[in-house]
């Protein structure tokens, strides 16, 4: 009698456990909330200021992400659309649903954008550019190793949104984020003109 009584407590316990298996199956449906802005297919929409992200490295989803949920992005409050990506990324708040989203995010194909903004000269942007590489590389492809995303292939809205977020002390000021006050000085040195400008020849590398 007394023999059975593990094996029983045991399978009582597996039946009661709730806890999400990580992985990319788990990570697709944590997404489903992730939909209504950045799409099914993780191409963006301008109306709610949400970028491009299928195919983005796991690493830096993952990062911002725990920006978001640390105060690090999205804490300003002028800054509406990180207040409500903040309030989204408090949303996973399952162990390991953080790190299975990133992964079925970068595992999206990349998507094709086009260019919106009517202003922006790609050869003086090129010169300007010279500055980005560093970090970001020469073909925007980005640095995992300096947490610089990939630039090519991103709207060009969000990128002179993230620019002017920059700027202004949106982002690249909350205490620890160091990778935010690197990139702060370089969009200091620039007015809305350099900025579009920038913009304007990293669309160019798509």
């Amino acid at each position: 009698m007394w023999a059975v009584v593990p094996v029983v407590v045991l399978i009582g316990a597996s039946a009661c456990d709730t806890t999400p298996t990580p992985g990319i199956a788990r990570g697709e449906a944590v997404y489903g909330t992730c939909v209504p802005c950045h799409g099914s297919d993780g191409a963006g929409n301008q109306e709610q200021g949400a970028p491009a992200i299928a195919g983005l490295p796991q690493s830096y989803i993952t990062a911002q992400l725990q920006k978001y949920q640390s105060g690090q992005r999205g804490a300003n409050p002028f800054d509406t659309v990180g207040l409500r990506m903040k309030s989204m990324s408090l949303a996973i708040d399952l162990e390991g649903d953080l790190e299975s989203v990133a992964e079925y995010v970068a595992g999206m194909p990349s998507v094709v954008t086009a260019p919106t903004l009517a202003r922006g000269d790609a050869e003086v942007g090129q010169l300007a550019y010279g500055l980005c590489s560093a970090c970001h590389g020469p073909t925007g492809e980005g640095n995992e190793a300096l947490s610089a995303p990939p630039l090519k292939g991103q709207h060009d809205w969000y990128l002179l949104a993230q620019l002017q977020k920059y700027r202004s002390g949106w982002r690249g000021t909350a205490p620890g984020d160091i990778w935010g006050a690197t990139m702060r000085p370089n969009a200091l040195t620039m007015d809305d003109e350099a900025m579009e400008d920038v913009v304007a020849y990293i669309q160019t590398l798509n």
